[in-house]
């Protein structure tokens, strides 16, 4: 099956306009910006016949050109990536059997989350809609309890059923727990992944629907499938050492800097 990969990317983002265009410092302490250090990430997966950058505005598709990669300029008035996503797919013309939206804002992807992602969709093809989840340790809790007590909107955290089907997404910690745990420890809470794929006649579904309710409430995409009665599997992911981070606000540029350099990401 073929998968083409498309990063959804805009330059008024509500949380941290520009921040596409943000240098962001690798290992060696060389600065790339957020879109093409994530372009870098979703290249190094396996599997992947193009990719291609969605935007509304040239000063990221100039950026995208500049380093060599491939844009396609999409409406401003799309709602969020995986609107951009269906707009971008009828204009390159070219129907893949999967599409795998690897978010803008997430340079630290490793490249097996997206060949799970893509493994799980071929092998199992009633998937319509899949999307990678990691169980927290105790340290990424940590985390997540820090931006919470510091009214911050930090990362995604997901509940699914024994099957992996997504009951739930939430920027505030699902399953609420009062457990405490060591750095170390596995936990019960898991993240979402910003990473979906898609068949195309479920991104043209998308596409038709009007935003829902408690997608507007959480500010969560992929919240207008479960509130349509449509599903999504969740798709578990080894971390494999490596720590997961989002660019979502300015402090972030920090966290996935120091993760950058951990990882020997230049």
């Amino acid at each position: 099956m073929s998968a083409l990969v498309i990063i959804p990317a805009r330059f008024a983002s509500s949380r941290f306009p520009g921040k596409s265009l943000e240098p962001l410092r690798g290992a060696k302490g060389d600065p790339k910006t957020l879109i093409q250090r994530t372009w870098e990430a979703a290249a190094s997966a396996s599997g992947v016949d193009r990719i291609v950058v969605a935007t509304d505005d040239v000063r990221i598709r100039d950026e995208v050109h500049a380093f060599g990669g491939e844009a396609v300029m999409t409406s401003p008035d799309c709602r969020n990536g995986t609107e951009r996503c269906a707009q971008a797919l009828e204009k390159l013309g070219r129907w893949p059997e999967i599409i795998v939206n690897v978010q803008g804002d997430a340079p630290l992807t490793p490249p097996w989350f997206v060949e799970d992602l893509a493994s799980a969709m071929r092998e199992l093809p009633g998937f319509k809609v899949a999307t990678p989840v990691i169980r927290c340790d105790g340290a990424a809790l940590a985390e997540f309890r820090k931006d919470r007590s510091n009214r911050k909107v930090g990362g995604t955290t997901a509940v699914f059923d024994a099957r992996g089907k997504a009951l739930y997404f939430s920027k505030e910690i699902v399953p609420w727990t009062q457990d405490q745990h060591s750095a170390s420890d596995t936990t019960e809470v898991f993240h979402h992944v910003g990473v979906y794929a898609y068949t195309p006649d479920a991104l043209r579904w998308y596409f038709e629907q009007p935003p829902g309710r408690l997608e507007l409430i959480e500010g969560l995409e992929q919240l207008r499938f479960l509130e349509n009665g449509k599903d999504i599997q969740c798709v578990e992911v080894e971390a494999k050492g490596r720590s997961f981070w989002e660019v979502n606000i300015p402090d972030d540029i920090e966290r996935v800097e120091e993760r950058l350099a951990a990882t020997g990401i230049e």
